[in-house]
């Protein structure tokens, strides 16, 4: 595509070639009802952005663009050669990837993802309007998907987690009832584990229901169950018996808790019936570094020997340099 400028009587005269051939329009004109078809590069001003691609880009999907192109549309032509479209040019690079790659990163942003929505709409780019509204829908369904629950009495949450059909995290943490001082990571690890219950229930959205208990005794414990009843329980917090004081520990066992969430997976969707998923989760898995398990019999008649896998982190001695001893010591 090329522009050659001549003089004449009338002004200066520009020669436009690859839109129509010796097409001419004098310089400062605009000139409507042109179309593309005899063009293989197009020069693009997008509401003052301006784009250089193909016909071929433009022609990938039926749309406006391709409307354009092959002279359904009529176009017009600014005096350097310059298709005008007049709309925003913000979102006009997103859309000249989509056509050809086939796909584009959309914005996290939900007002930018609406901004491309329309502009897909508006050039008639069903590819992308689609691929928007399945992303927005995506995005919603996270946001009701990880409601938690306000559990608001022990009663209650027996109840959702006897009648849920998917399996259940439960992250117990209250600071009230503590009459002991914190150790000095103590409250960074307990923000930890309430964030690693976040994301959790981001990753396994609508597949797992989480639930943040406020109510009970324990300072950070989490509880996991299938099919109603609980099958595993990591406790993050330890009394720790300095000299005269007391001070109360919590811990952040993430390794442990991940693992504990996989496990629980095999009870979606009644997976976890009968012997197999038993056979499973009670097969022995490696205990993680620094951390001990132990077994207690469940409640419930007619579990057989079904347990609650108990974790705690390992119970230590350290010593001070003048030889007195710090125990932790576990809440059962």
């Amino acid at each position: 595509m090329s522009a050659e400028a001549s003089g004449s009587s009338g002004g200066p005269v520009v020669t436009v070639t690859g839109f129509a051939p010796h097409s001419t329009i004098r310089a400062g004109e605009e000139k409507a009802g042109r179309n593309l078809t005899s063009s293989k590069y197009v020069k693009l001003n997008v509401g003052g952005t301006l784009h250089y691609t193909t016909v071929q880009t433009l022609s990938k999907e039926d749309s406006l663009l391709r409307s354009m192109c092959d002279g359904r549309l009529e176009v017009t032509i600014d005096s350097e050669g310059w298709v005008v479209l007049d709309r925003s040019g913000r979102h006009f690079s997103l859309m000249l990837n989509f056509l050809r790659d086939g796909a584009v990163p959309l914005p996290e942003n939900s007002r930018e993802l609406e901004e491309v929505l329309k502009e897909a709409q508006y050039y008639r780019l069903q590819g992308l309007v689609q691929h928007c509204l399945t992303t927005v829908q995506k995005r919603r369904d996270i946001c009701r998907g990880c409601h938690i629950p306000m559990i608001t009495s022990a009663k209650e949450e027996q109840r959702i987690i006897a009648t849920c059909r998917k399996p259940v995290v439960k992250l117990q943490n209250n600071r009230g009832n503590n009459k002991y001082s914190y150790t000095s990571n103590s409250d960074d690890n307990l923000l930890k584990n309430i964030e690693l219950f976040d994301k959790l229930g981001l990753r396994f959205n609508g597949r797992v229901l989480f639930i943040k208990d406020v109510l009970g005794d324990e300072i950070c414990c989490w509880s996991f169950y299938g099919e109603g009843r609980k099958i595993a329980e990591v406790c993050c917090t330890s009394i720790v018996y300095a000299t005269e004081k007391k001070q109360t520990k919590v811990e952040f066992p993430e390794a442990r808790i991940f693992e504990e969430t996989l496990n629980i997976l095999i009870y979606e969707n009644g997976r976890g019936s009968g012997s197999g998923g038993m056979a499973l989760l009670e097969s022995g898995s490696v205990s993680s570094p620094g951390v001990s398990q132990s077994d207690e019999d469940g409640a419930g008649a007619g579990c057989g020997d079904r347990r609650v896998r108990r974790i705690h982190v390992r119970r230590h001695i350290m010593h001070d340099e003048r030889g007195h001893g710090q125990q932790t010591v576990y809440k059962d």
